[in-house]
């Protein structure tokens, strides 16, 4: 399935529901209610929420095979489809309890970081990063936003940059799980653009610790959907292109990542990860810091990550309303 939260335009209601054939189908409306109306909810109640938005998935399919969707109503009287442009996209889980993101994850990113030529940079000495296991950081749930949001550059920062990753949701409550069976707490996977103020970056990394740079309000966007792991035949095997106004600036795949879903969901366990947890996956190379004269973000780009069999991510970026 591609579960799907979005906000419906006419009533400003904030939903579940699945996309199929482009239209969205509401879940919670479908069901009864017996479905919640939240991502965390709906993923709490596990498998038996699956197994329920299979089911109402099978029957929308058979109602969407006739007639005008706008009139399809449940047995209450409430309609339950709508069409992409009746609806606006939020993230799948619009705030998730923690971001875990996956630092240096890619081999070639972190070839790419050892070029970089600020002071900041240089003195974090990336040629010394290691893989016992796993390093990153935490980012901020206030700073998610889904697809199609409009990004403002913020005032602090001359130097805005991208980075494509794949999203690892979790459904079930992981702790201390071994590597064997850890996708079994995986809901499914999404994208994720890792917007980051590389100013405020290098400064918090010359000390050794990062925050602003990574966690400033829409700096998380990531969707567009939700797409459960047995949509996809094999998750470490998907190609990864993202483009500024239709150049491309980053083309890998997930076969390269150093580590992998199950390696990063059994070490990432330490931590209690709850339903909704987003994992990051880390960049690959590409990014504007990486270039000889970088091409920083700016007001009138358009970000499209694709990530195959997930979709597109697109993010607007536009100027600060307050002019700062």
């Amino acid at each position: 399935m591609r579960l799907a939260t979005f906000k419906i335009t006419a009533g400003g209601e904030i939903t579940v529901g699945s996309c199929l054939n482009g239209h969205y189908v509401d879940l919670h409306a479908l069901s009864g209610g017996q479905l919640p109306g939240t991502m965390i909810g709906f993923l709490e109640q596990g498998e038996a929420a699956m197994q329920t938005a299979r089911n109402a998935v099978d029957n929308a399919l058979n109602d969407l095979g006739g007639g005008d969707p706008a009139l399809l109503k449940t047995a209450e009287g409430q309609r339950y489809v709508w069409s992409a442009d009746e609806i606006e996209l939020q993230a799948p889980v619009p705030r998730p309890g923690k971001i875990l993101h996956t630092s240096c994850n890619f081999d070639s990113h972190l070839e790419e970081l050892t070029t970089w030529q600020n002071p900041e940079w240089q003195s974090h000495d990336w040629q010394s990063f290691h893989f016992e296991h796993p390093t990153g950081f935490l980012e901020a749930p206030s700073s998610v936003v889904g697809s199609g949001a409009k990004i403002v550059v913020p005032h602090f920062t001359r130097q805005l940059d991208y980075e494509i990753e794949l999203g690892i949701i979790i459904g079930k409550k992981a702790f201390r799980v071994d590597v064997e069976n850890a996708l079994d707490h995986v809901a499914g996977f999404t994208i994720f653009n890792d917007l980051s103020a590389r100013d405020i970056q290098a400064r918090e990394h010359s000390n050794k610790v990062i925050l602003l740079g990574k966690s400033f309000d829409g700096s998380c966007p990531f969707g567009p959907h939700l797409v459960t792991r047995d949509e996809l035949e094999n998750p470490h095997d998907l190609d990864m292109v993202l483009r500024v106004n239709g150049d491309i600036r980053q083309k890998a795949n997930t076969s390269q990542m150093h580590y992998k879903t199950a390696e990063l969901v059994s070490w990432w366990s330490n931590i209690t990860l709850e339903p909704g947890d987003i994992i990051t996956s880390g960049s690959p190379p590409g990014v504007a810091a990486g270039m000889a004269v970088p091409d920083w973000l700016g007001p009138g780009d358009v970000i499209e990550a694709t990530i195959e069999g997930l979709g597109t991510l697109t993010t607007f970026v536009v100027e600060n309303e307050h002019g700062r």
